[in-house]
Order: C-alpha cells, then sequence, then structure tokens
C-alpha cells in the first residue's frame, strides 16, 4: 500500500511511524509512505498557502489552489488514489472504516491548518474523515492514527495474524480488551484470576467476553459510543 500526506508541515513525517510495528512495515515495503509540502503547489514567490477569511472571522483559511493542484496531480498520476480530508466535520474513525481504508492500493491524506479548508478545496477532495470528537491545530496527528491504524491490518505487519482477532473493537463496536494479566501471578498481593491459569479455554473465553462486556457497559454506557455524530480535529 501507498500513502501520501498533503501538509504544510512534511517534516513531522515519519515520526513515531518509523519505529515499531509501522517502522518495520516502511522497512519492509508492505508500506509506502511520503510527505509532501502544500507549499510546492502555490505558483507565487512567497508560496503562500493561506488567506483571510470571506465575511471576517478569526483565523486563516487554506486556499484553494494549492489544495485542488495537488489533488488533482496526484489523481492524474494514480486513478486508483483515494484522496481523503482530515477533518471535523467528517464521519468518525471506526475498526470498520479502517478495513474498508486497508483494501484500498493509494491513500491521499490531506491535512487541514489554521481555521479551516476553503470550501471548494473540500468539494474537489470529496471525503472527509474524523479521529474523534476533539480539536487539534492540524490534520498531521490525526493522519498519523489513520496510517498506524490501517498499517496495522496489512498483511505481514503484524507477527501473527490472531493479534488482530483479540484487540479491542477488532471484532465490532461493541468488543472492549479484558483484562489482561502477565507474570508474576502474584504482585503486591493482587492474584491473576485462578481461570486464567487454569487450561481451561472455554472457561477463559467465557470470562474474557463477561469482563469485556462489563468494562463497556461501565466505561461507555452510550449505546453506541463509535458512531455518534461527526467531529475531530482538523
Amino acid at each position: 500500500m501507498r500513502v501520501d500526506v498533503l501538509t504544510i508541515f512534511p517534516g513531522v513525517f515519519p515520526g513515531p511511524l518509523g519505529i515499531g510495528v509501522v517502522g518495520r512495515a516502511l522497512e519492509s515495503g508492505t508500506l509506502a509512505l511520503q510527505a509532501h509540502d502544500l507549499r510546492d503547489h502555490t505558483d507565487d514567490r512567497h508560496r503562500q498557502v493561506d488567506d483571510i477569511p470571506f465575511g471576517g472571522g478569526p483565523g486563516m483559511v487554506l486556499k484553494p489552489e494549492p489544495l485542488v493542484r495537488a489533488v488533482r496531480a496526484f489523481r492524474a498520476a494514480d486513478p486508483r488514489v483515494r484522496a481523503i480530508l482530515l477533518s471535523p466535520q467528517g464521519p468518525r474513525l471506526t475498526q470498520e472504516r479502517v478495513r474498508e481504508l486497508a483494501a484500498e492500493q493509494h491513500l491521499l491524506l490531506v491535512c487541514g491548518r489554521y481555521q479551516g479548508v476553503d470550501e471548494r478545496a473540500r468539494q474537489e477532495i470529496g471525503e472527509e474523515l474524523s479521529v474523534g470528537d476533539f480539536v487539534l491545530s492540524g490534520g498531521e496527528v490525526a493522519a498519523m492514527v489513520v496510517i498506524e491504524a490501517v498499517a496495522r491490518m496489512l498483511p505481514g505487519t503484524l507477527g501473527s495474524p490472531e493479534s488482530l482477532d483479540g484487540e479491542t473493537f477488532s471484532r465490532g463496536a461493541a468488543d472492549f480488551e479484558p483484562p489482561l494479566y502477565t507474570r508474576p501471578a502474584i504482585f503486591e498481593g493482587r492474584e491473576v484470576p485462578e481461570v486464567l491459569r487454569s487450561g481451561h479455554h472455554a472457561a477463559i473465553e467465557h470470562w474474557r467476553l463477561e469482563q469485556a462486556e462489563e468494562r463497556r457497559r461501565r466505561l461507555r454506557p452510550d449505546p453506541d459510543p463509535l458512531t455518534s455524530p461527526a467531529g475531530g480535529p482538523r
């Protein structure tokens, strides 16, 4: 898979994506990642990418010309590319959507900045995505979240396919991770539950499902926490 990132701060990539699981995917060629400077798609000597908003208001807005020019260039080079704007208005990123994106051959992640993106550029990109109901200064961190989540789904990225099956949300929005334990069996007087040491796999699975559901009710009492109204970072 190839992922291109359009940003005014290309130097932040790969950042933490260069280590661990995603770093190994980059080294092996399973994932190709490149960040591109939006300013390279300007046509003025100041390389200006933002301007004041029509109608007044705070902040600056990313201009349409560089964004549209860049997106069209990527689409001309590869018609398969799927362009996505990281935006607070986009649908929420879920594990189901991560699987969908992992099936693509080429993604272009467009990072917003400042007060937002000119509506004409937004329309040109055509698709938006949010990573949560909170505000960030730009889309770069959100893009990293998307890239890491997608990279983990690529064949051969994780040591064992079973690792994906047992992870939180891997089997649906209602699934939560049960309590996890490793050695020692007793730590400061607190013991690992006997059932986990029993070797009885059916009983262990039943216990894990019960604990995960109890945790879901306690931590996410809303009926469907991952499909609430869209929001997230620019």
